[in-house]
Formats: C-alpha cells, sequence, structure tokens
C-alpha cells in the first residue's frame, strides 16, 4: 500500500518537474501526509521523497518505531536539531528542484531549512520550491484498504448513537449524551473521537457547531446530535436529529425537507461534478421550500485520515468528484429561537454513484 502511494507521489513530482519533495515534522498537516507516505504513527519524524529513494528521518525515540511501521523506507538517524542533520540528508540533490508544503512549514522552519541549504557548498545546494496540496491531492482517492478502515470507524459511530439514542431521554444534559457516546465509542474498541461531540437542544439546535453544556433536555425539542469516531488513524463524521416525544407539524416539516434534500443529493451526485454542483442539489431542494437562507453551510466535505479534508462540496467549490472520493452529505435548516434539522451521512462514488456508507437510524416520515 505504501509503495504504491510513493509511486504516485513519483508521478506527481514528475509531472510538475520536481526532484524530491521534504515532508516536516508535526506542523498542521503534516503528521497526517507522514503517515499516509510512510505507514508511521509517531509524533516526530520527516520524510524525504526522491524519484529514486524514500528516506524517513527521525530521532533515537522512534528508531525501532518506524522500522516496524515504515518498512518501505530508509531510516535515516537524526541526531539534534534539524540544522544538524539536515544537510547530510540533502547529499545528492544539488542543483535539484526539492518541494515543500508551503500551507504546513512555520515561517521559522522555513528559515531553517534555507539556512541549511545555504550551507552547503553551492554545487550541493538543491532549490527550495513551495508546493500545495501535492500529498492531499493523492489522499482525495482513496484505496480500497482506506474503505474499508473508514467503513469501520463509520460502523462503530452507527452502533454508538443508535445504542445511546434509544436511551436518551428528559433530565439528560446536552453534556451527559456527548458523555455516554464518547464512552460507547471507547468501550468498544475506539481509538477516540474524530472531534469533540456537539448536542444543541431546542433552540440551541440553531448553531451548526453546538458544543454541549449542562443546558437540560426537555420532552417536545428537538436535539441534533454530530459526533464521530477514531479508529485505526480514520475518521467517520455522522448527524442526527432526533426528537423528545411526539414532533410537531414544524419539527416534521423541516425534518422532510432536510431527509428530501440529502435524499436528493445522494441519488442525483456523480463523478464529474464539481463541488459547487453537488452542493446545489441540497440546497436548491431546501431553497425551493422556503428555508434557503436558513442552509447557510456547505453539503459536505471529504473524510479520511482527517475529519475534514478534500474534496470540498461547497457553494464556491471547483473540486471535481470522482470515483473512491469519500465525503459527507449533511445539509441543514437553522431557525434562531426554535432549534435546528441536520442530517448527515458519509457517502463514497463508485462507478460513478454515491454508495452511502452510514446506516445510523433516522427519523422517517412513517416513524413521525
Amino acid at each position: 500500500m505504501t509503495a504504491n502511494r510513493l509511486q504516485r507521489l513519483r508521478e506527481k513530482l514528475e509531472q510538475h518537474k520536481l526532484d524530491a519533495v521534504f515532508i516536516v515534522s508535526g506542523e498542521n498537516n503534516s503528521p497526517v501526509n507522514r503517515r499516509y507516505l510512510s505507514g508511521f504513527t509517531g509524533t516526530s519524524a520527516y520524510l524525504l521523497i526522491t524519484r529514486a529513494e524514500a528516506v524517513i528521518a527521525t530521532d533515537f525515540r522512534y528508531y525501532e518505531q518506524a522500522q516496524q511501521q515504515a518498512k518501505d523506507l530508509r531510516l535515516h538517524k537524526a541526531v539534534g536539531g534539524i540544522d544538524k542533520w539536515l544537510p547530510d540528508l540533502l547529499q545528492g540533490l544539488g542543483g535539484k528542484r526539492l518541494a515543500f508544503e508551503s500551507a504546513h512549514v512555520t515561517y521559522q522552519t522555513y528559515r531553517t531549512m534555507r539556512k541549511a541549504v545555504q550551507g552547503l557548498p553551492e554545487a550541493q545546494r538543491p532549490k527550495l520550491v513551495p508546493t500545495l496540496n501535492l500529498v492531499e491531492g493523492l489522499r482525495t482517492i482513496k484505496d480500497p484498504e482506506e474503505i474499508a478502515a473508514l467503513q469501520a470507524a463509520i460502523d462503530l459511530g452507527d452502533a454508538a448513537f443508535a445504542e445511546v439514542a434509544q436511551r436518551i431521554e428528559p433530565g439528560w444534559t446536552e453534556r451527559e449524551v456527548a458523555w455516554e457516546i464518547e464512552k460507547y465509542i471507547r468501550e468498544h474498541g475506539g481509538d477516540g473521537l474524530s472531534f469533540d461531540t456537539l448536542v444543541g437542544a431546542g433552540e440551541r439546535g440553531a448553531m451548526p457547531h453546538c458544543s454541549p453544556t449542562d443546558r437540560v433536555l426537555k420532552k417536545g425539542e428537538g436535539v441534533v446530535i454530530d459526533m464521530g469516531v477514531e479508529l485505526h488513524g480514520y475518521m467517520s463524521d455522522l448527524t442526527r436529529t432526533i426528537f423528545l416525544g411526539k414532533p410537531d407539524d414544524q419539527f416534521k416539516r423541516v425534518y422532510d425537507i432536510v431527509l428530501a434534500a440529502q435524499q436528493t443529493a445522494q441519488e442525483i451526485v456523480e463523478a464529474g461534478m464539481t463541488g459547487e454542483q453537488a452542493h446545489l442539489l441540497a440546497h436548491n431542494v431546501i431553497e425551493e421550500a422556503g428555508y434557503g437562507e436558513h442552509f447557510g453551510h456547505g453539503l459536505g466535505h471529504g473524510v479520511g485520515l482527517q475529519v475534514h479534508e478534500a474534496p470540498r462540496v461547497a457553494k464556491t467549490s471547483n473540486d471535481v468528484l470522482g470515483d473512491n472520493m469519500v465525503f459527507t452529505i449533511e445539509p441543514g435548516i437553522y431557525l434562531t429561537g426554535w432549534g435546528g434539522v441536520r442530517i448527515e451521512d458519509v457517502v463514497v462514488l463508485e462507478n460513478g454513484k454515491a454508495r452511502v456508507m452510514s446506516h445510523a437510524p433516522k427519523l422517517t416520515t412513517a416513524g413521525i
């Protein structure tokens, strides 16, 4: 799996007329890109990928782990600060175009890298070339092992929601809902949460990212629950809106509009669409029902080693959707002073169409 990813990266290097890429440690997205390319899960390591070789540079704490997890890469023992060992790592790259991830390298790290390069004899200096989304572009297309890992995380999230949702009752607090979900996940093998669980009861459901509080759940109100699982490095994302008691007419109307918008998008979205075109599939349903101004966020986002990654599925997104991309479809309606409804599933494009990976129970017209 790692060898295939390295080969795809090298093809991209050739396409962009680059000779190598240097991936730094511990800054923003870099640990995820490093894991994707090497399999290494430790917290400190650097990668140098050239046309002919792949190297992982790490310190004494991680020598054994790197040898076990990054078997396709040569181990370079990093002793001291980056300025001490980087010049030796760059031997043989004189005059070559060395890419670095501009979005994930701090200015201080860039200065250190540049100083290390300038410290080499002129003929041995590579040229530092900033790049954007070099690895992230590869990560949008999931391989079969990744799709299986994502399905396992999604299945655990589905089970956690289903078990807790059937027990929620008036008198619980939003924090209790969040804790019961996290407890189930951890007791059933999850490594943790892909993000802090969001719970918005009643009028607080009008806030799309509503952190749980000690607010008590009451009979006769909706509750928006947005949750995710981390399992073996891969993430899930799920939103469901439940109702405590018998739903009133307004809740039924809003819920059915959101559900229709989601189902429409899931049925019609296809490979070749842009993120904007996919977003409008659901947005138009909500707008035609008179609630367009109350759906203000994007329809979805990619899911993988991160819970939010490419592709973007939103009104301003030019990302082109393709087979083996995994992303969410999560329309919502939010009414200040009343509450909100959001329904979110993860889908994967296969043979040009969406296959829904989430199977947690939803309310249906028949059910309410």
